[in-house]
């Protein structure tokens, strides 16, 4: 198809494939730049709205969406959380966020952040279209690689570009267009997931619950002040049928049971889901003229929080480099793209597999490996210098926190 008709032919400095919250948010810093971008999805705008997506947002990431202009209604409709709670031996332990690094995490689900760059992409005037298919990336190894793809009409457009990213998340084709013999694709696969639900209940708790029991792992986290959005771990292959709702339920209170009585409020559960994860990372994240972004370069499991933070860092980095790349430093400037995404992102690595660790029981698991991980609890709650590493990874190594 790369040499078929097109009906239009459009010139833009920067085509961004993938247009979720790393292709708007990247689209939005870069017209704050002054550098015109056209984004595409194969998605409709309602589609990504409607699908329900957890988020925590580290301090620097929800500082970002106010400063730089996207909106404030995460001040107005987000949740503020300055600690955690993580609940082992039948105990609940309260790790406070601005006592020990002076910052705190908000609970914003990821669907509200694309809403709010939607929005101010059209605010803005930005070119976004969804709803596309057929898309083609070519001539990257250029300095004029081309974007082609087929409208919802049917008519047939190129985008003609000095560079193009890749934001089309975990299920990218942009990252192979990176030569097989040239990539380098790192992986970890989990021997458990989550089973997810929505439930019509009240609160639970202010903050996220962490629970770690002989029975396994639980997060009980909020979606609003009457739904909540509760994980327990399960076996990758489990099927939703095979869970009525008596068993959800009383799979959850034994794993967040304890002396001090507490228990989890019930109600109707509105959806169920089991979500398996992974670690990946692809290098490079740059290939001659196309930079990938986000979940197209690397994926992390959700325990720690990091998916939608670590794509949102590297759109930071990336439009700033791409400004540099447009303006007179020229293609030299991309260079410091990877080496500044990739250290965060082996960080956040890092984080999200010792809090996985930490909470979940491995299949095959002993009575010692259970005994093992109630000591390395006891070593993060029971220590002033254990909470705030755990506070400085979660919160995200924010810059305000270090200046």
């Amino acid at each position: 198809m790369a040499d078929a008709t097109v009906d239009t032919v459009t010139t833009v400095p920067v085509a961004i494939v993938g247009a979720g919250p790393a292709g708007l948010m990247l689209a939005h810093r870069l017209g704050r730049a002054g550098v015109e971008t056209i984004a595409l999805d194969t998605r409709t705008r309602h589609e990504i709205e409607t699908t329900q997506r957890a988020g925590i947002l580290e301090a620097d990431v929800a500082r970002d969406l106010v400063e730089t202009g996207v909106s404030d209604r995460i001040l107005r409709d987000g949740h503020e959380h300055e600690g955690v709670e993580l609940r082992f031996g039948g105990r609940a332990h309260r790790i406070d966020f601005k006592d020990l690094v002076g910052e705190s995490v908000w609970l914003y689900p990821q669907t509200d952040v694309f809403v709010d760059l939607a929005d101010a992409r059209e605010r803005d005037g930005g070119t976004v279209h969804f709803g596309i298919k057929d898309t083609e990336v070519l001539d990257i190894t250029t300095g004029s690689p081309r974007v082609r793809y087929t409208a919802p009409d049917g008519t047939r457009h190129e985008i003609r570009a000095r560079y193009v990213v890749g934001a089309d998340g975990s299920r990218s084709m942009c990252r192979g267009l990176v030569p097989e013999d040239r990539r380098v694709r790192f992986t970890k696969e989990y021997p458990f997931a989550w089973f997810g639900i929505l439930t019509e209940a009240p609160m639970s708790a202010p903050e996220l619950i962490y629970a770690h029991s002989e029975h396994g792992f639980a997060l009980i986290s909020r979606r609003s002040e009457t739904v909540q959005r509760m994980y327990f771990q399960c076996d990758p292959d489990e099927s939703v049928d095979a869970w009525p709702d008596d068993r959800v339920w009383e799979t959850f209170q034994a794993r967040v049971a304890g002396e001090d009585g507490f228990r989890l409020r019930e109600g109707p559960i509105i959806e169920k889901t089991v979500l398996k994860f992974r670690s990946f990372v692809q290098e490079p994240m740059r290939w001659g003229s196309m930079a990938l972004a986000g979940d197209a370069a690397h994926t992390v499991p959700p325990t720690g929080a990091r998916g939608l933070n670590l794509a949102l860092h590297d759109v930071k980095v990336l439009a700033e480099v791409l400004a540099r790349a447009l303006g007179s430093d020229g293609d030299a400037a991309l260079d410091d793209y990877q080496p500044r995404a990739l250290r965060r992102v082996w960080r956040a690595q890092n984080f999200s597999y010792w809090i996985t660790q930490l909470l979940h029981t491995a299949p095959g698991s002993e009575p010692f490996d259970l005994q093992r991980q109630l000591g390395e609890l006891d070593n993060v709650v029971g220590t002033r210098a254990g909470r705030t590493y755990l506070a400085e990874q979660y919160t995200g190594w924010p810059t305000r926190a270090r200046a």
